[in-house]
């Protein structure tokens, strides 16, 4: 069974690149994923240089040119040094490499140029971070540093952010609901605005609706209840605000087919993440009841279209229960269609896995269900014993 380890750049640089695939060789994974281009973090790190790492923007290599001349988005500069002899230390352990990249979630890139980031339905752009899939100069982005990153040789180029984001503010003293913080979070930029129109929706009258209603609870209103369905949103919002999302899946699809392209083009393969699985249960590893294959829509993900430009999917399996590691995976390869290339991330320990054997029982899970891989998150996250369960939880998967 196929499998990998999470590293971030700075767990390379940290404790060197020997000694962190030795460790990893050990485990018997067969390969690591890298985060080549990372957004910015603050992390406890029980064995890195620092017990607490402050990571920042960064492509941890340096982009080509030709391929960034004359865009007006450029990687931000990482650790360049960090990835020599990367590749070469893999295949003399004949371990697989693969391009771990976030490419839509970047402060940096997002204050430099607010006109790239998400508007809200207010006329804000208070989500620096979050780059707007439908912005042309974004999207001229997200395919130039894919094409780097595939550049470097690796095997796969692991897609993070490649999508809409969910409304995180960092301090909310309003009871904001789901539904509530779903319609604050859509993006009514003008890219965005014009997209919808194009295909038919009254996209002014969707932003005016959004607006009323969450300035409506912002006022003090009672928020709505229940979780996000097609349904519930219907209900609560109005036809128009449903058809304005679901147009977002067109802008995601169309990114995600040219990027997967140029990928392709380059040599190498595109792995999809969909961060649904860490909007349900990043936290505490106890997701909402919602699958996260079918709520994936919601961040403009449409996976049934995507089965058929992707290669290859990442599910974010953050649940305790095997049950439901199991269920997730199942629907997604419903979704992206059963030839395609699933892989399950696990993560070794806390929050999710409390145990060996219940790491043991989700990997066991996943394979059952129909993944071809199992990848684990993240080795500069977790202490060394935790890493050490990786081991058993492969070999439960065989």
């Amino acid at each position: 069974m196929d499998s990998s380890v999470y590293v971030f750049a700075e767990d390379l640089r940290g404790e060197g690149v020997e000694r962190v695939l030795d460790r990893i060789s050990g485990y018997g994974v067969a390969g690591v994923t890298v985060g080549v281009a990372h957004h910015a973090a603050r992390d406890v790190t029980p064995h890195g240089l620092s017990r607490l790492t402050v990571r920042h923007d960064a492509a941890h290599f340096t982009p080509p040119a030709e391929l960034f001349d004359g865009r007006r988005l450029w990687p931000v500069p990482g650790h360049a040094a960090v990835l020599d002899g990367l590749r070469e230390a893999c295949a003399k352990r004949s371990m697989k490499l693969h391009g771990w990249t976030v490419f839509l979630r970047n402060a940096t890139l997002g204050t430099e140029h607010p006109d790239v980031t998400v508007r809200d339905c207010f006329g804000d752009r208070g989500s620096p971070a979050d780059l707007c899939p439908a912005h042309p100069d974004v999207r001229e982005y997200a395919v130039a540093l894919a094409r780097a990153v595939a550049r470097l040789g690796v095997e796969s180029v692991v897609a993070e952010a490649l999508h809409f984001q969910p409304l995180a503010a960092e301090r909310s003293f309003v009871p904001l609901g789901p539904m509530d913080a779903y319609l604050f979070g859509l993006c009514f930029c003008d890219y965005c605005l014009r997209r919808a129109a194009d295909l038919g929706v009254d996209a002014e009258m969707a932003r005016e609706e959004c607006a009323r209603i969450v300035g409506r609870v912002l006022d003090g209103d009672p928020p709505a209840q229940g979780e996000v369905t097609r349904a519930a949103l219907t209900a609560y919002a109005g036809p128009d605000v449903v058809a304005y999302a679901r147009a977002r899946s067109e802008t995601v699809t169309t990114l995600v087919s040219e990027v997967a392209s140029a990928v392709a083009e380059e040599g190498s393969k595109l792995v999809f993440i969909d961060s649904t699985g860490a909007v349900k249960g990043y936290a505490d590893g106890l997701p909402t009841p919602g699958l996260a294959a079918h709520d994936a829509w919601q961040l403009g993900v449409d996976l049934v279209a995507l089965g058929d430009l992707v290669p290859a999917f990442g599910v974010l399996a953050y649940a305790r229960d095997a049950a439901r590691v199991a269920d997730d995976v199942g629907a997604y390869l419903r979704s992206v269609g059963k030839d395609r290339e699933v892989r399950a991330v696990l993560r070794p320990g806390h929050p999710d896995s409390d145990s060996l054997d219940r790491l043991v029982a989700k990997a066991r899970a996943a394979k059952a269900a129909g993944a071809l891989a199992v990848d684990f998150y993240a080795y500069g996250l977790a202490p060394h014993p935790v890493l050490d369960r990786i081991p058993a939880a492969l070999a439960g998967a065989l």
